[in-house]
């Protein structure tokens, strides 16, 4: 399955759209993005990153509590386009349905 969007092309395996990984990636330490284009009603986005330290965690929670089910972390600047990316191809599969 693919999807074009913007000119681009991102191949999707299973449900889960890889959309990119950081473009300075050491291939060790790997921020990435997915969308879920199957997920109902609508698809998610899904992000690996670092995990924020401690205080970090504590300064957001004074925002937003974290459950044991999820997790706050950390995406550096560099991974702002495929970000944008990633919300586009979610709109896009949204879109489409």
């Amino acid at each position: 399955m693919q999807l074009m969007t913007a000119g681009s092309t991102w191949e999707a395996v299973m449900a889960l759209l890889f959309i990119g990984i950081d473009p300075d990636t050491d291939l060790d330490h790997c921020p990435a993005a997915w969308v879920d284009i199957d997920k109902k009603p609508e698809p998610d986005i899904l992000f690996q990153g670092w995990l924020a330290d401690e205080a970090t965690q504590a300064e957001c929670r004074k925002n937003s509590p974290d459950p044991d089910t999820e997790a706050v972390i950390r995406m550096p600047y560099r991974m702002i386009d495929v970000i944008r990316k990633a919300c586009d191809a979610a709109e896009e599969a949204a879109r489409l349905r």
